[in-house]
């Protein structure tokens, strides 16, 4: 598994010559709510396991919670079910807040 800083993963989702990742957010409706990603699909961690056929297999994906825990859990299950190409993002949305928009709603 790999993991990305919020800045990194900012300056992949600018780089037009990369194609982009499916931004997996592991989070409940309300945090989402709250903020959230552009483009971020959100499919809570608990309904993970009965959803992996909406999930491309190929696909490049990053794993998004509020703080990297879950999604790290998250990322590491997808692994195990033979997803090859998992990232987690590294301090989750309270990083991205703090290192890449810093006017984005905190909780």
């Amino acid at each position: 598994m790999q993991h990305v800083t919020a800045t990194e993963l900012a300056q992949w989702l600018a780089d037009s010559s990369r194609t982009p990742p499916l931004l997996l957010d592991v989070r409940e409706p309300m945090e989402y709510r709250i903020c959230h990603l552009d483009n971020a699909t959100l499919i809570p961690m608990n309904t993970i396991p009965g959803r992996l056929a909406e999930l491309d297999g190929d696909a490049e994906i990053v794993c998004i919670c509020h703080h990297g825990a879950r999604s790290l859990q998250v990322a590491a299950f997808l692994e195990r079910n033979g997803f090859a190409k998992v990232t987690n993002l590294s301090g989750g949305m309270h990083a991205w807040s703090l290192q890449v928009d810093p006017g984005m709603p905190t909780y």
